[in-house]
C-alpha cells in the first residue's frame, strides 16, 4: 500500500501530463477547458485520498479564483490561432503551462488537505499565493517531463491512452484530436 505522498504524487505527475496533452490541443479556447477537465479530475481524485468530500461546481469555482488571470494560458491560446507559426509556438507554451498549471493547482489542494482541510474552508488568498509558488516549480516540472516525453514506458502510453478516451468521452477534445492523438502514442510502442 502507497503512502498518500506516494499516491498524490502520482496524482499529480499522471494529470500534469493530462494538462499537458490537452494544452497541445490545437484550437483556442478549447485547450484551457481541456486542461481544465483535468484540473477538476485530479481534485477530485486528491478529495478521496483525504477522504473529502468533493462538489464538481465548488471546485470548478476554487479553480477558477485560484488561478485567477489565466491571461497569460489564454495569450498562449490565441497564439494558436495565427496560420502556421503560431499554432508551433502557441502549443509549445500552452503544453508547458498548462503542466505548471495543473502540477502547481495539485500542490495547492495537498497542502491544504495536509493540514485537515477540506474544500468548503478553503481560503481563497492563501492558495492564490501558494499557487504563484508552485506555478513557477511546475513550469520547471513540466519542461523536464516534456524533455523525457519520448522515453514513456509501455504502461505509461496505456494510462495516457485510457485518459485520451475519458477526454473523448468527457467531449474536451474531438474525435479527430483524439486519433492524431492515439496515432501519435501508439507510434511509440
Amino acid at each position: 500500500m502507497s503512502t498518500k505522498t506516494e499516491q498524490t504524487n502520482e496524482i499529480i505527475q499522471h494529470h500534469t501530463l493530462w494538462a499537458m496533452g490537452a494544452g497541445a490541443v490545437p484550437l483556442p479556447v478549447l485547450d484551457v477547458a481541456a486542461v481544465t477537465m483535468v484540473q477538476l479530475d485530479m481534485l477530485k481524485q486528491l478529495s478521496r485520498v483525504y477522504g473529502n468530500d468533493y462538489n464538481e461546481s465548488f471546485g470548478k469555482n476554487l479553480i477558477s479564483a485560484i488561478a485567477g488571470s489565466t491571461l497569460a494560458r489564454i495569450g498562449a491560446s490565441m497564439i494558436k490561432a495565427i496560420p502556421g507559426v503560431g499554432t508551433i509556438l502557441g502549443g509549445v507554451s500552452m503544453v508547458i503551462l498548462s503542466g505548471a498549471s495543473t502540477y502547481a493547482m495539485g500542490k495547492v489542494f495537498v497542502n491544504h488537505f495536509e493540514t485537515g482541510g477540506s474544500l468548503f474552508d478553503f481560503d481563497i488568498n492563501k492558495g492564490k499565493k501558494v499557487y504563484e509558488e508552485e506555478f513557477e516549480k511546475g513550469k520547471e516540472y513540466a519542461s523536464n517531463i516534456r524533455k523525457s516525453e519520448s522515453g514513456d514506458s509501455k504502461a505509461e502510453i496505456f494510462a495516457k491512452l485510457e485518459k485520451l478516451s475519458q477526454l473523448k468521452k468527457s467531449g474536451a477534445i474531438s474525435e479527430e484530436e483524439f486519433k492524431a492523438k492515439k496515432d501519435e502514442l501508439l507510434g511509440k510502442l
